[in-house]
């Protein structure tokens, strides 16, 4: 681990891939020791009345930054920082990435709750449908690549890696009767599932964490169609987010290539084949576009 002695670290909380260790605090100062692995995100964001410094040391490895819609590479030896936050600033490390972040107030509570928070809901989903747990990894992964081929700005970028992740959330309040049941849903029960949406936003907006809170309001509407005829609020066109737009055309995707109890899953080009049939009707069609375009690429 370097310059870092981990018997040093007075708390640590690991998520995925994502390893957040307290090393000092005193005066409202905070030091923080962070590890990433390839690929993964973590984000500074503007706060209501703070002004105050915050600041980051790169100690090994590569990160890169996206702000609104600029992007650069911080690498071994670099330092960023802001005073005050004033944007939304996306961070992924390039490889595994070691760094060192200062603030000048405690924030560490709350990463460690949103950590929990986090860890909690996906271990929830995975108990309650394990199919859920592998779907919303792959649905992550996949949103991600195209909200970065789209160059959304670094806030719709944490909008759509939480929420692609957690766009299922909703089904821990939906019967398990229903929810696990190997064959055909009833008009009734498809009513009972398709609520599975707004329970997902309203369990994010329970936990009071404003990250989560936003990431909520894309997953309500995961399941609207461009042409106004989904659900839950019957949005259409640009009155569905775009992350919203992006999981739709995923989530999607990844039902029809995945085995099931009840169904084998499809190949690729199948699955390409229907969501053209579906082209400005259910899914936006730029997006559409680009997914395509992306999914024979990889």
């Amino acid at each position: 681990m370097g310059i870092i002695n981990e018997n040093s670290f007075i708390e640590t909380v690991h998520m995925k891939g994502l390893q957040i260790s307290l090393i000092a605090s005193g005066d409202g100062t905070e030091v923080i020791y962070h590890r990433l692995e390839p690929g993964i995100m973590w984000g500074i964001e503007p706060q209501k009345g703070w002004e105050a410094l915050e600041y980051l040391c790169v100690l090994s490895g590569e990160l890169i930054l996206r702000s609104g819609h600029e992007t650069k590479t911080i690498k071994t030896g670099d330092s960023f920082y802001r005073a005050p936050v004033v944007e939304h600033h996306v961070f992924e490390a390039a490889d595994t990435t070691e760094f060192l972040y200062v603030t000048s107030r405690p924030v560490f509570f709350h990463y460690s709750k949103v950590t929990k928070e986090m860890m909690e809901l996906s271990i929830s989903i995975e108990e309650k449908d394990g199919y859920t747990r592998d779907h919303c990894q792959r649905i992550n992964k996949l949103s991600m690549l195209v909200g970065k081929t789209l160059e959304l700005d670094s806030k719709q970028l944490v909008n759509l890696n939480l929420a692609s992740f957690l766009h299922d959330v909703g089904k821990l309040r939906i019967p398990l009767e229903i929810l696990q049941k190997p064959s055909k849903l009833t008009p009734e029960e498809w009513e009972i599932m398709k609520k599975h949406s707004t329970f997902g936003r309203q369990i994010l907006e329970e936990t009071g964490l404003p990250i989560l809170i936003d990431a909520g309001k894309v997953v309500e509407q995961h399941h609207e169609r461009f042409d106004g005829k989904g659900y839950p609020l019957g949005l259409k066109g640009s009155e569905i987010s775009i992350e919203a737009s992006i999981i739709s055309i995923i989530d999607s995707y990844d039902a029809i290539t995945s085995d099931r109890v009840y169904k084998k899953g499809r190949s690729k080009e199948e699955a390409k084949k229907e969501l053209l049939n579906y082209r400005g009707t259910m899914y936006h069609p730029e997006i559409l576009d680009v997914f395509l375009e992306l999914i024979d690429q990889i």
